[in-house]
């Protein structure tokens, strides 16, 4: 039985993007068609997170909805800044909410490039808002989907201290070492299309054993060509 069989599972994407609003219908029948079963859908904000929901509704057993506070807040835009503990607020309520229809909570994470994170205080606020999250997978019992930008060695060691168990690290662009230590804690990574163009990440995934590697397309971002908002689906 081969993984076509099965069906494939796109791991990480952002189908609340507003670039899917016009034809998410096309988006999911593409999907489909080429062996797409499930699509794991994260969020970033909370004004995300109903969008998500009513995609899951839409499309049972397809859309797999997942909620997070991502550690870059409002992404694209001219006021994106790194996380704060207040972008949680709104949050909190629906993850009660909304706890029997998630498959994880995601995506969440660190991100220390330094333009978006340069001084300490970013940087440890951004761990506080991971941290708490992390808190919230463990109350529901759920996996995580997890954002480790410029961060990998810093994001799993506070997976490892906050004894999580389930976790997929996305798009992972951490050194094989760091990549080890998760792979010793049961962790799984995904890689979008954009790898095949990155001859480091290439050698990474080489090193990662095959039973903790994923596919993602992290659509719209991410896609094959060096379009970075190219429709991976």
């Amino acid at each position: 039985e081969t993984a076509m069989d099965v069906g494939l599972i796109d791991c990480h994407c952002h189908l609340s993007a507003v670039e899917f609003c016009e034809d998410i219908e096309d988006v999911i029948m593409r999907a489909k068609e080429v062996g797409i079963n499930s699509v794991i859908s994260v969020t970033e904000e909370a004004n995300d997170f109903e969008r998500v929901i009513h995609l899951s509704k839409s499309y049972p057993g397809v859309v797999a909805p997942c909620l997070g506070i991502h550690p870059i807040q409002c992404w694209g835009s001219q006021e994106q800044r790194s996380v704060r503990l207040q972008d949680l607020d709104s949050a909190l309520p629906l993850f009660q909410k909304y706890r029997d229809e998630i498959v994880a909570v995601g995506e969440i994470g660190l991100d220390f490039t330094p333009w978006y994170a340069p001084h300490a205080e970013h940087r440890d606020e951004q761990e506080a808002v991971f941290r708490r999250q992390l808190e919230i997978s463990k109350a529901l019992d759920l996996p995580v989907n997890v954002h480790s930008r410029s961060a990998a060695k810093v994001t799993i060691a506070v997976l490892k201290e906050e004894g999580i168990q389930q976790a997929l690290l996305h798009n992972f662009a951490g050194k094989p070492s760091v990549a080890m230590e998760g792979v010793q804690a049961g962790y799984f990574f995904s890689f979008p299309p954009a790898v095949s163009r990155n001859e480091q990440r290439v050698k990474l995934i080489k090193q990662i054993p095959l039973e903790h590697i994923c596919l993602e397309t992290d659509s719209p971002a991410l896609g094959p060509d060096k379009q970075l908002w190219a429709k991976c689906l």
